[in-house]
C-alpha cells in the first residue's frame, strides 16, 4: 500500500516538477495523473512495467486498492478546504453578497446554456414529424 500511494504521489510530484519548469497554465496534479493513467495503459502492454504497485497478479497493495481507499475517504480531502472558509470569515460577511451572486451565477448560466444545448441538439437530430 505504501509503494502504491508513493507512486502516486510521484506522479504528482513529476507533473508539479514539468508544470513548473515548462511554466504550463495547466495544474501540476492534473499532469501527475495523466501521467499515472499512461502508466496504466502501458502496463498492460508492456510486461516489464507490471511490478511493484503497477502488478497485476496480486490485489494486495496494487494502486487500484489504494485507489478505491482514497476515493471512499475523499471527503477528509476537504476537511483543510472547510477549514480555510472558517478561517475567512470576515471576508465571506464583508463580501458575502457578491460571493452568493457569483456562485448563483456560475451554476445558472451554465445550466441554462447545457439545456439550450439539448434543446437544439435534440430538435436537430429529432426525426421530421409528418403533420398530416
Amino acid at each position: 500500500m505504501i509503494a502504491s500511494l508513493g507512486l502516486i504521489l510521484l506522479c504528482q510530484l513529476i507533473g508539479e516538477v514539468i508544470v513548473r519548469g515548462l511554466a504550463l497554465p495547466l495544474p501540476g496534479p492534473v499532469l501527475g495523473l495523466v501521467l499515472l493513467l499512461v502508466l496504466l495503459l502501458l502496463r498492460d502492454r508492456v510486461r516489464f512495467l507490471a511490478i511493484g504497485p503497477l502488478a497485476t497478479d496480486s490485489d494486495a497493495g496494487r494502486i487500484e486498492g489504494v485507489s478505491r481507499v482514497l476515493l471512499a475517504n475523499l471527503s477528509l480531502l476537504f476537511v483543510p478546504a472547510g477549514v480555510g472558509v472558517v478561517q475567512k470569515l470576515d471576508l465571506i460577511a464583508a463580501h458575502g453578497l457578491a460571493i452568493a451572486v457569483v456562485l448563483l451565477l456560475s451554476v445558472v448560466i451554465p445550466l441554462l446554456v447545457t439545456v439550450a444545448a439539448f434543446v437544439a441538439t435534440s430538435r436537430l437530430l429529432a426525426p421530421k414529424r409528418d403533420r398530416s
